[in-house]
């Protein structure tokens, strides 16, 4: 896990506790880029921004903007059978069972905003979610069968993954015409689900994923099966 995203999950952290009161923290969650597809209030009032897609891109800027959504989309599917399938077998734990509850709440609500910028900018959703789903389980399930620091050290493994790609994500975002008001909004859901991600990355060190059986090689092999599966999902 390199530094500068500890750095960014420790200020992330700060500035929530900072947050004291109801009324900051209302508006902090207000200010959440993906309360423009979860807010009723918001989603309903048809904002070009989450209700439109660019017209007018090339080949290849169209080819940029299905790859990130297709990917995302299936690697929050991923997120949420692998949280289920630690609750499976660690729901009952009072210790990590609610800390993984949390973290699989959170992956929930990824996946609504995804279904909706997939639904939103026409992005044909891969050919592999059933995978996604099944593998997801699976490794979720046999993870937290080894115990529970292996079950956050695979919460660390996919999460170290997750955040460098949606850094590259970002900058290939760039590329795309920022007049249109959907692109901004998408750069600022993806900044938000980084966060959201390097937090949980966070939560799993603090819950001594790095104490795991074998840690090195789990975290390889859950990496690395991770950037297997984004480069299969931005093709299929």
């Amino acid at each position: 896990m390199s530094t500068p995203y500890r750095a960014t999950v420790s200020f992330a952290l700060s500035c929530t506790r900072r947050c004291s009161t109801p009324l900051v923290l209302s508006r902090k969650i207000a200010s959440r880029a993906t309360a423009a597809y979860t807010d009723a209030s918001l989603s309903g009032a048809q904002d070009p921004a989450s209700s439109s897609t660019p017209p007018g891109l090339d080949y290849k800027q169209r080819n940029v903007l299905d790859r990130a959504i297709r990917v995302d989309q299936a690697g929050e599917i991923a997120a949420n059978w692998i949280y289920k399938g630690q609750m499976v077998v660690l729901g009952k734990d009072l210790h990590v069972g609610p800390i993984i509850q949390d973290m699989w709440d959170q992956e929930k609500r990824h996946l609504i905003v995804m279904d909706k910028l997939q639904v939103q900018h026409h992005v044909q959703p891969t050919l592999l979610s059933g995978v996604a789903k099944v593998a997801g389980f699976g490794l979720g399930a046999v993870t937290a069968i080894m115990g529970k620091e292996a079950a956050m050290a695979c919460t660390e493994a996919v999460e170290t993954v997750i955040g460098e790609h949606y850094d590259d994500q970002l900058v290939a975002l760039e590329t795309l015409p920022q007049s249109h008001p959907s692109i901004p909004l998408l750069a600022r859901v993806i900044r938000e689900l980084r966060d959201d991600e390097l937090e949980h990355l966070d939560t799993a060190v603090q819950h001594h994923s790095q104490r795991a059986p074998a840690h090195a090689l789990l975290s390889a092999v859950v990496g690395g099966g991770c950037k297997i599966a984004i480069r299969l999902c931005k093709e299929i």
